[in-house]
């Protein structure tokens, strides 16, 4: 029998991962039946995905991400939060700044202040590109689509929690328009006033079905809403765990610059599970 291995349960907004230091074990020991089993909620630690951080160099961490269904993805926003906040404890980077490297390329990140706050610099991206044949939905006035990290559909209810997210967030993830690998869905509603958050909820390819935050599609949805005029960036964002998502960003040519996501990166617990056989 494998020894126990060490992992720290994470949330960023309600977005939980369970985290694995990379000098103790590898991600090719993670099968994807492995992976469900620990990600389960019933018989596992439970969690949205899985995360193993592998120092590459001095401040620069590799955070290779696995969603629950064992299914490898290139990039997410709250696991990058959890993974600042983790890597500096772990004494892997410094905590003012190091380098995240992830399937999509490498970025700046950084912890803010004491507590649980980070913040990533992500990549320059395209602009969303509206498909307007895809708003077949009651009240629906905005369908977007854009790439940050991995794709995302945005769009604009008159209340997020009047949506069907199950069946309609189903329905458009897959959806040819949005590309043969699908997409993670964003519905976002205008506030009641221009001084709160706008609200947002998720249905998330890989987990299929909601998350109660999703950082890179935040950083999606801000800039769709921006392109089409109807926010100012910088902007805060109340996601279904109730905690705030704060994204930041420059309109170039087509493109978005200096783009910053700002949230929560909070350890849970640690604990110890029995390590994959080699």
């Amino acid at each position: 029998m494998a020894l126990p291995g060490r992992f720290y349960k994470m949330t960023g907004s309600g977005n939980d991962f369970i985290m694995l230091d990379g000098r103790q074990t590898t991600p090719e020991q993670w099968s994807p039946t492995r992976i469900r089993d620990v990600c389960d909620r019933r018989n596992g630690a439970g969690a949205d995905g899985l995360v193993v951080l592998t120092p590459t160099g001095p401040d620069r961490v590799r955070m290779t991400f696995f969603n629950n269904d064992g299914s490898r993805a290139a990039m997410c926003g709250n696991a990058a939060l959890c993974s600042t906040r983790l890597a500096a404890r772990l004494g892997l980077a410094a905590p003012e700044g190091m380098i995240l490297e992830t399937d999509t390329g490498a970025f700046l990140t950084r912890s803010v202040g004491d507590g649980w706050l980070a913040e990533l610099n992500l990549p320059s991206f395209a602009s969303t590109v509206e498909l307007p044949r895809l708003c077949a939905g009651p009240g629906e006035e905005l369908v977007a689509l854009g790439t940050v990290g991995v794709p995302h559909l945005v769009v604009l209810v008159p209340e997020v929690e009047e949506v069907d997210l199950m069946r309609r967030g189903a329905a458009l993830r897959s959806h040819p328009d949005v590309g043969p690998e699908g997409a993670n869905v964003n519905f976002v509603a205008r506030p009641a006033s221009r001084t709160l958050p706008w609200p947002i909820r998720t249905f998330e390819r890989g987990v299929e079905g909601e998350t109660l935050a999703c950082g890179t599609g935040t950083v999606a949805t801000a800039v769709a809403l921006a392109t089409a005029g109807l926010l100012d960036l910088p902007q805060e964002f109340l996601t279904r765990s109730g905690r705030i998502l704060t994204v930041r960003a420059t309109p170039g040519k087509g493109t978005w610059e200096d783009v910053w996501l700002s949230g929560e990166g909070r350890l849970v617990y640690a604990g110890e599970m029995e390590a994959p056989e080699v």
